[in-house]
């Protein structure tokens, strides 16, 4: 059974941190990226980060870089998303996904955000942030 598990979500103050966890299971994780989108209340779901597991190639959405690092323990089979100078803005519910690193012959840049290519969802986890 395919299992994405995210946790870490909470309240938290602006500038403080956070690291959310999605523990993968159930498929081969190397022919995947692992991805968070998150979804603010009222907005449109939006991918913030993503890593390929095979070669860790990381990517990020321009309105985190240089306060989100995402990473992974292979050996767990878990990816982490660590929130540093968080702000109101960044709540949100944040899901992990995972979407197959090579599709056809395209780009991976092309389609890293695009969430009908994902093939597995986890449920949200909450974070909220106050001023």
């Amino acid at each position: 059974e395919v299992q994405l598990q995210a946790s870490g979500g909470g309240l938290v103050q602006a500038g403080e941190s956070l690291r959310l966890s999605c523990a993968a299971s159930g498929f081969t994780f190397d022919d995947y990226a692992i991805s968070w989108f998150r979804q603010a209340p009222g907005m449109e779901r939006e991918g913030v980060s993503s890593i390929s597991i095979v070669d860790g190639n990381t990517y990020y959405q321009d309105s985190i870089k240089g306060r989100f690092t995402i990473s992974y323990d292979n050996a767990k089979n878990t990816v982490y998303l660590q929130m540093n100078s968080l702000k109101p803005e960044d709540t949100a519910v944040y899901y992990c996904g995972a979407v197959l690193r090579w599709i056809k012959d395209w780009k991976f840049e092309n389609y890293v955000w695009t969430e009908d290519e994902y093939d597995y969802w986890g449920q949200g986890t909450l974070v909220t942030v106050s001023s």
